[in-house]
C-alpha cells in the first residue's frame, strides 16, 4: 500500500501514556522488552521506599477510584474562537475560556504543560446547594453540552449539592480531585497554587492537596480577614475569615542543597525601617545593631569560643561559655576589617554589636494573617463590581477584592511575562488584578480564565461567563480611558489590554465512533461522517485553533496567513508548523509548503479528494525537504 501521512491526534493529552513516559524517563530499567512495567523491579529500584502494607494514612471517600478514570478519560472537545466577544483578538495573549473547567483543563494539557507560573482559584465552598457538578463524570463533555443546550440530551445533568445528601463531602471531593490533578501538570517547576476555601472543606482540601502536590510542598495556610465589622449571623461564633492554601509544585534546591524560596518577599514598610539609624555617619547609610553572640554553648561550638580585642582598651574579651560568638574567628577578622563592629557611642562597650545595613536587608517574608485593611474585604469587593456595573449593582454576590489577588500575584508571580491561571473564573477578579498590576508595575503577565456558563437568571447577563467577559471588557475600557492603551508590540513592557474569548464545543472534526456503527443505519451514518471529516458550519478559524491546541501550540501563538496559488496556508510560530485547510489542495501548494521546510505540516484529509497517489507524493515531497511530521486531519 502506498505510504500515507499519519493522522493528527485530535484528543487531549493521554494521561496514561504521559505518566508511563515520565516513569520511563526516571526508571527505564523497570520496563520489560514489550514495554510493560515490571513492578517487582520497580520495588527493587525504590528499595525501602515501597510500602506494601494494606493500612495507610490518607484521605479516602466514595468515588475516589472513579476520579482516576475521569482523569484518564481523554477529551475530544474543542475551543471555538469568539471574536465578537473578545477585545483585540489577534494580538492579545490573555484568554477567557467558557466551558466546564475539567474538559478545558484536559484540552490545555498538550499546549500549556509546565507553562503556568501561578494558579489562583476560588472554588465553590460547598456550603450546601451552591455549586454545580456533573452527575456523570465519565461523560463530562457530553454532560456539559447537554447542560448548555447544545445537544438533545434529556433531563438536567447538572445539579446542586445539598447537605442532606449522604455523599455531601464526597461529591465535592470528586469534583475537586481531577481538576487539581490536571492543574498541577500545567504548573512550571517553580509554579505555585493558591486556593481560597472556608471552614466547610478546609480540612479535606488540605489532605487532598497533600496527596496531589505532596505534603512537603505545602507553603502555608493564609488566614484572610474577610469582614471588617462583627455580625450576628450565626448562633455561636461569627466567622470573620476565610483561608487560602498555598502549595508549590516542587521545592527546588540550589547547588548547595538549600531549599530555594518560591514566594517573593514583600517590600519593607517605613515602620520596619525606623529601627535603622546612622549614629556614626557610616558612608554605607543606615544600619541596625545585631547580636554578636548566638544561643550555642562552648561545648556545642568550640570553634566559636575564642577571645576578641576591645579596640579602645585593648582588653581581651571572651564570650560566655553558655553563649558563644555568632561568627568564626576568620569571619570575625573580616567583620573587623569591614567596619562591621559597633562598640557603643563612646566605643567602650564590653561586647560588640554587628552592624546590619539597611541596604543589605531584602524584603520581608509574608506572614499568614492578612487583615482587611491591607488586602480588602468582602464589602470592598462588592463595591468594586458595583462601580463597574452601575446598571446591575447586584450582578455578582461573592467576588474577592482585587487587592487580595494582587498580593497573591506579587508573591506567586513577581516577574513579567508569566501566565496566571484561574479555572474558577467567577466575576473575573483575577483578570482585573493582573491588568491593573501590569499597568502599575510596568510588567506584562498574562491571564487564563475558565468559567462555566452557569445560568444567572438575569436578562442582561444570562450566564456567569457572560458576566466574566463583560467585567474584563469594562476594566479594559477604564484602563484605556486612563491612557494605558495597547502599546506597540515591539515594546519591552507592552500593555496587553485585551483578551481572546473561546467557547468549549465538540470537535470540529467528525470522529469514527465504533459504538455508534452497529447496524446498517449506524454504519451508514459513520461512513458518511468518515467521508466528510469537518463538522458542518465550522469556520477555518475554528479548525485552525483546534489544530493549534492539539498540536501542542498555545492558542495565542502568532499565526501568519499567506496566499499561494490563491490557496491559503497558515504559518505558525515562525514556520514551526504550517497548516493548510484547503478542501482541494493543489500539488503546487504542497511543494511550496515543503520548500518552507517547517518542522510539522497538517492538512485536511479531504483536501486530497480521496487521491491516494497525491497523498503518497505529498509524503515523499515532505520527506525530501526534511519535514519531520506530516499529518492529515
Amino acid at each position: 500500500m502506498p505510504e500515507q501521512p499519519e493522522k493528527l491526534d485530535i484528543s487531549s493529552l493521554n494521561m496514561v501514556d504521559f505518566n508511563r513516559t515520565s516513569l520511563k524517563e526516571l526508571f527505564p530499567e523497570v520496563f520489560t522488552e514489550n514495554g510493560k512495567i515490571d513492578f517487582d523491579r520497580l520495588k527493587l529500584t525504590l528499595g525501602e521506599s515501597i510500602d506494601s502494607g494494606k493500612e495507610r494514612f490518607g484521605l479516602v471517600w466514595p468515588g475516589k477510584a472513579d476520579c482516576f478514570k475521569t482523569i484518564q478519560q481523554m477529551s475530544t472537545g474543542a475551543l471555538l474562537p469568539q471574536r465578537e466577544e473578545s477585545v483585540d483578538f489577534d494580538r492579545s495573549e490573555n484568554l477567557i475560556l467558557e466551558g466546564d473547567n475539567l474538559e478545558v483543563l484536559k484540552l490545555l494539557q498538550k499546549a500549556y504543560l509546565r507553562r503556568v507560573k501561578m494558579i489562583y482559584i476560588d472554588p465553590p465552598y460547598n456550603t450546601g446547594g451552591d455549586f454545580i457538578y456533573p452527575d456523570n463524570f465519565s461523560e463530562s463533555l457530553q454532560t456539559y453540552l447537554e447542560f448548555t443546550g447544545q445537544t438533545d440530551g434529556e433531563g438536567k445533568k447538572l445539579s446542586t449539592n445539598t447537605e442532606s445528601d449522604g455523599r455531601f463531602h464526597s461529591k465535592w471531593l470528586n469534583m475537586m480531585y481531577p481538576r487539581l490533578f490536571l492543574a498541577r501538570n500545567l504548573l512550571r517547576e517553580d509554579g505555585v497554587i493558591f486556593i481560597s476555601i472556608d471552614d466547610h472543606e478546609v480540612d479535606n482540601l488540605r489532605k487532598l492537596c497533600n496527596e496531589i502536590f505532596g505534603e512537603e510542598n505545602f507553603l502555608g495556610c493564609i488566614v484572610w480577614q474577610k469582614k471588617y465589622a462583627p455580625a450576628n449571623d450565626t448562633i455561636d461564633l461569627s466567622t470573620s475569615h476565610d483561608y487560602i492554601l498555598a502549595y508549590a509544585k516542587t521545592r527546588p534546591v540550589d547547588a548547595s542543597g538549600n531549599i530555594v524560596a518560591l514566594l517573593a518577599r514583600e517590600e519593607r514598610t517605613e515602620d520596619m525601617n525606623k529601627a535603622y539609624t546612622n549614629p556614626d555617619n557610616d558612608k554605607r547609610g543606615a544600619w541596625k545593631p545585631g547580636d554578636y553572640t548566638c544561643n550555642k554553648s562552648a561545648d556545642e561550638r568550640p570553634n566559636l569560643y575564642y577571645p576578641i580585642t576591645q579596640p579602645l582598651t585593648g582588653e581581651e574579651i571572651w564570650p560566655k561559655k553558655s553563649r558563644v560568638w555568632a561568627y568564626s574567628k576568620d569571619q570575625h577578622e573580616k567583620n573587623v576589617a569591614d567596619g562591621r563592629l559597633w562598640w557603643g557611642k563612646e566605643g567602650n562597650n564590653k561586647v560588640p554589636a554587628y552592624k546590619r545595613f539597611l541596604t543589605d536587608v531584602g524584603g520581608v517574608v509574608a506572614q499568614t494573617v492578612w487583615l482587611w485593611d491591607e488586602v480588602g474585604h468582602n464589602d470592598e469587593a462588592k463595591k468594586e463590581v458595583q462601580s463597574l456595573f452601575p446598571d446591575a449593582p447586584d450582578a455578582f454576590e461573592t467576588p474577592k477584592p482585587t487587592r487580595l489577588i494582587r498580593k497573591l500575584l506579587s508573591l506567586g508571580a513577581p516577574g513579567s511575562d508569566d501566565i496566571v491561571l484561574d479555572f474558577f473564573g467567577g466575576s473575573g477578579t483575577t483578570a482585573h488584578a493582573v491588568l491593573e498590576r501590569n499597568r502599575d508595575e510596568n510588567i506584562s503577565n498574562k491571564f487564563i480564565l475558565v468559567q462555566l456558563p452557569e445560568p444567572t437568571g438575569r436578562k442582561e447577563f444570562v450566564t456567569i461567563a457572560d458576566l466574566t467577559r463583560e467585567r474584563v471588557r469594562r476594566v479594559i475600557k477604564r484602563l484605556s480611558n486612563e491612557g494605558e492603551g495597547l502599546l506597540d508590540l515591539s515594546s519591552k513592557a507592552k500593555k496587553d489590554l485585551g483578551f481572546r474569548a473561546f467557547r468549549l464545543q465538540s470537535s470540529s472534526f467528525n470522529l469514527w465512533q465504533a459504538s455508534a456503527s452497529d447496524g446498517e443505519t449506524g454504519l451508514a451514518k459513520q461512513l458518511e461522517l468518515h467521508v466528510s471529516h469537518v463538522a458542518p458550519g465550522r469556520s477555518q478559524d475554528a479548525l485552525l485553533f483546534e489544530i493549534l491546541l492539539k498540536s501542542g501550540f498555545p492558542i495565542t501563538t502568532q499565526v501568519e496567513t499567506k496566499s499561494i496559488n490563491e490557496q491559503s496556508i497558515h504559518c505558525v510560530a515562525d514556520g514551526a508548523l504550517v497548516v493548510c485547510l484547503e478542501k482541494s489542495i493543489l500539488p503546487e501548494t504542497i511543494k511550496h509548503i515543503a520548500d518552507l521546510r517547517p518542522e510539522r505540516v497538517v492538512c485536511l484529509d479531504e483536501g486530497f479528494g480521496g487521491n491516494d497517489q497525491l497523498k503518497t507524493n505529498a509524503v515523499q515531497t515532505m520527506k525530501a525537504k526534511g519535514v519531520t511530521s506530516f499529518r492529515t486531519v
